[in-house]
């Protein structure tokens, strides 16, 4: 057992006024007015700001009304603010719920007991317990035990380098007996004693240089590209809407006084700019700004309800290729079982009875000596630390792992401290998955040597050739009886308990080979019951078109037994096979087992690499949990890479998204949401592309039908604003449905514009503009709006705009639901409403008080009647266009 005196509570106070705190200086982020001044530098900003220059000289000069530059200052200055806003806030709001969520924590001696004490909490000479997959949390020696670190953080090498205790005040890298922060212990225990903390520390010397770089994932590489092909259509509509612009001037306007028009350069400059602006304007409402920074929002959006689903998101790639992913492999222990393994029962060998077994439910029911060896070799061949005596129960058994801890909760070391006096620790092997056991040598009261052993029942078995007896003495083992135990083992395996077998021997044990001449102590039976949603998980995600596959270090008999009660394994076809057995099968032959693959038993790391490779070259998207330190390869090869809460930071670091729960029901919850916001991001593509293709189409017709500019610049940069950074918060709150986890998942090249998704967007499109037209050209339609007797120009142009920006606003409902029901799960999303709430009434209000700057003027209550029900027009139409898209597929 480690014993180490830590710090008092007055002790780390002095130290933390000493020394300085354990944090690091936060990295500067952008301000907001670093972002606004960069989206001010954007191209189409700048182009508009050179534009709205020339037409404030034009004012000046007389040829166009002062508000026309205050117009369009105003709309520019308002929509790039909004999007700022709203960019910054959601950036933040990300930033802050992952810090939150990501807080390291660390066994730290206090005191007379080990504490899990924050990484921030920690000062300078606090003694901290290192355990692989730890990340060293301060720079400090080594005053206990023997670790190997992996410094590539610093150093850039590969290669763990070897730490064993020391006194020296070299600070070198290669220095055997000093540890740095944001190193990784990837194996041995130790406990280091804290010298320099926070920004003095190598790391945090480095800390304010280091850049942390996030892939592009899948989706936002399509709308990357969606972006620059609307740009680029933008463009060249914006061409051909200024050149008809100019040719309805020129020849329509003055013709036969061509020369007249001409000698007048002022208005001709004044048609131009004009032209140009419109062209501008047009490419402004066109180009998406917002598309590729949609998905962010979207997610900035969602962020608490994931975490409330135990997700945390720590690579917008992993939540955005969820939607695409078709193979999970999945850990056992913890994911699709409770994770609470409890011993229930210690087998001892009695070669008299017809099983060969005793068996003991309690640890009170063993024999003394029996018990009192179990005992040993529980407490001292182990990676915990025991603390009977604290407070918390939580931390009376800190460090190892699950395993360890039921067998110590067995002996009733969380309740109990034991005599320890007269032991000596001479060396120690510690447990991973590959050697799959570990072993203590220790000096007893009587200055004999023994090693005690324990690991994987099989592992252990067959290299027994004695058994202790009931009275604890040493007994040969015989063949037959060792035949027996096996088989034995293979029925509670088929049961579903994890066996851990117990031995002792007095030879030394290396660390990579068992003697054979070790002496069986027992089988310790231990439970880990399913997870009652685990069945359902699995049952959601299979019916999602997503295979499952269950990875696990237990035995074959203990994995098919579960996997069957969980529902993987459920014909003669499905597939369970043992790591050893798939290590002879070639690749290709394992690439043909996988489509029926459900079960991998006594799972390497190097095998979860392997299958992740596999997998992905026969085309697949590909999830990947893991835990442990040697788990890292396979999650950061994977498509996804899942880490689990209870693992190791390493393997945090290297997944894209954490399950904090370590439960496959969370897993399931982030692939809906990463479904749910690629339906988002789709829902606000065919609303935006359907306000580009109308207001395009009227703006390029326009000139040819005798429009004098139906929508003026000013009025196209608000239905800018509507459209794009609006939009997004609008549809940024569509819940999660249960459809969306019945459909198929996304291939990686499916186009991210659907059929049914241009049918809405050409034919709502075409249907706006060509209603537009025949509003501005029926004789009717200006016979409604009529003020003193006679036609007003003005209430006719201001009941358009209000019409315009009413129809797409209506049209936000069509979009929202393919379905038939426009208000289903409606109030499941509250700031759609609020957005559409807020779009409405803000248009009324620019009609009333938007004078000559947005030609408007207030409407009469019949005349906002005659635009209400011209424009609520796009919901029969839009529900006809659904149910002839549904017929004909």
């Amino acid at each position: 057992m480690i014993k180490i005196k830590g710090l008092t509570d007055q002790q780390v106070e002095e130290s933390r006024r000493k020394h300085g705190t354990n944090q690091l200086t936060v990295q500067e982020v952008e301000t907001f007015w670093d972002k606004l001044m960069d989206n001010l530098k954007d191209p189409m900003i700048v182009i508009l700001v050179v534009a709205l220059v020339v037409v404030i000289v034009l004012a000046i000069l007389g040829f166009t009304e002062w508000y026309e530059g205050v117009g369009i200052a105003v709309a520019v200055a308002l929509a790039t603010l909004v999007s700022t806003a709203s960019e910054f806030k959601n950036e933040q709001t990300f930033q802050k719920l992952q810090e939150e969520a990501s807080r390291i924590f660390i066994n730290v001696f206090r005191g007379a007991e080990l504490r899990l004490i924050g990484i921030a909490d920690i000062v300078a000479e606090d003694k901290v317990f290192l355990q692989p997959g730890d990340k060293i949390p301060a720079d400090g020696k080594l005053i206990q035990g023997k670790i190997k670190v992996n410094q590539a953080m610093l150093t850039g090498e590969p290669e763990a380098v070897t730490k064993t205790p020391g006194d020296t005040d070299d600070t070198n890298l290669e220095n055997p007996h000093v540890v740095y922060r944001g190193t990784i212990v990837e194996d041995g225990e130790a406990v280091m004693e804290v010298q320099t903390v926070g920004d003095e520390t190598h790391f945090g010397k480095l800390a304010k240089d280091l850049v942390s770089e996030e892939r592009p994932g899948p989706l936002r590489l399509k709308l990357a590209k969606l972006a620059d092909d609307i740009a680029k259509f933008g463009y060249i509509g914006a061409s051909f809407i200024a050149v008809a612009f100019m040719f309805k001037v020129i020849y329509m306007d003055h013709t036969g006084e061509f020369a007249l028009y001409f000698s007048q350069w002022g208005q001709v400059i004044k048609d131009v700019v004009t032209a140009l602006i419109l062209a501008v304007i047009i490419i402004v409402v066109a180009v998406p700004e917002g598309l590729p920074m949609m998905i962010a929002i979207v997610l900035a959006q969602n962020m608490k309800k994931l975490l409330k689903s135990n997700v945390l998101v720590r690579q917008l790639l992993g939540i955005e290729t969820s939607g695409s992913l078709n193979l999970l492999f999945s850990d056992k222990t913890g994911t699709i079982t409770q994770g609470q393994l409890e011993a229930v029962g210690f087998l001892s060998v009695n070669e008299d009875n017809e099983d060969h077994l005793n068996t003991y439910k309690k640890f009170d029911e063993m024999p003394s000596k029996l018990s009192h060896l179990l005992n040993i070799s529980f407490r001292e061949n182990t990676s915990c630390v025991v603390n009977p005596g604290a407070e918390r129960e939580a931390e009376r058994i800190l460090g190892g792992n699950t395993t360890e801890r039921a067998l110590l909760k067995f002996v009733k070391a969380d309740k109990n401290g034991y005599d320890s006096d007269g032991l000596e620790m001479i060396s120690q092997v510690l447990f991973n998955s590959t050697r799959k056991f570990s072993a203590s040598r220790l000096k007893m009261k009587d200055s004999s040597e023994i090693s005690f052993v324990k690991g994987a029942a099989e592992k252990i078995l067959a290299q027994c050739s004695f058994y202790y007896d009931a009275d604890g003495n040493i007994q040969e083992l015989a063949e037959e009886t060792k035949a027996s135990l096996s088989d034995q083992m293979d029925k509670k395996a088929d049961d579903g308990f994890r066996i851990i077998a117990a031995a002792t021997t007095e030879k030394e044990v290396a660390e990579d080979e068992l003697s054979n001449s070790l002496a069986l102590l027992g089988f310790s039976l231990i439970r880990d019951d399913l997870r009652e949603d685990s069945k359902p998980a699995i049952e959601t995600l299979q019916g999602a078109g997503i295979h499952v596959v269950m990875l696990t270090g237990d035995r074959h008999g203990t994995a098919k037994a579960i996997a069957k009660d969980v529902g993987l394994k459920t014909s003669d076809d499905d597939i369970a096979i043992e790591s050893a057995e798939m290590a002879k099968l070639s690749d290709e032959e394992v690439k043909k087992i996988l489509p029926n693959l459900k079960v991998v038993s006594r799972c390497l790391p190097q095998d979860k690499t392997r299958l992740v490779k596999l997998a992905q070259e026969i085309g697949l998207v590909v999830g990947m949990t893991g835990d442990g330190v040697n788990d890292s390869p396979a999650l950061s090869n994977a498509d996804i890479g899942f880490g689990l809460g209870s693992g190791t930071e390493v393997a945090k670091e290297a997944s894209d998204i954490v399950i904090l729960d370590d439960n496959i029901h969370s897993i399931a919850n982030a692939v809906h949401y990463g479904r749910t916001i690629y339906r988002s991001v789709q829902k606000f593509i065919t609303f935006q592309l359907t306000v580009n293709v109308s207001a395009i189409m009227i703006a390029f017709l326009g000139p040819f039908l005798g429009f004098e500019l139906p929508l003026t610049m000013i009025q196209l940069l608000w239905v800018n604003l509507i459209m794009d950074t609006l939009a997004a918060l609008a549809f940024s709150g569509e819940p999660p449905l249960p459809k969306h986890m019945e459909e198929k998942p996304k291939a990686r090249e499916e186009k991210l514009i659907t059929k049914s998704m241009w049918s809405s967007i050409l034919c709502n499109g075409i249907f706006i503009a060509i209603l537009s037209i025949i509003f501005l050209k029926s004789d009717f339609m200006r016979s409604l709006f009529q003020r003193d007797g006679a036609f007003s120009q003005e209430a006719f142009l201001t009941a358009f705009f209000a019409m315009f920006v009413f129809l797409n606003n209506f049209n936000k409902f069509n979009v929202r639901v393919e379905e038939f029901n426009l208000f289903h799960h409606i109030f499941q999303n509250k700031g759609f409403l609020q957005v559409v709430g807020m779009i409405f009434i803000i248009q009324v209000l620019i009609t009333y008080f938007g004078g000559n700057m947005f030609r408007t003027i207030g409407l009469y209550p019949v005349e906002w009647l005659y635009v209400l029900i011209l424009s609520v027009v796009i919901i029969p139409f839009d529900l006809m266009r659904k149910y002839i898209y549904w017929i004909l597929e």
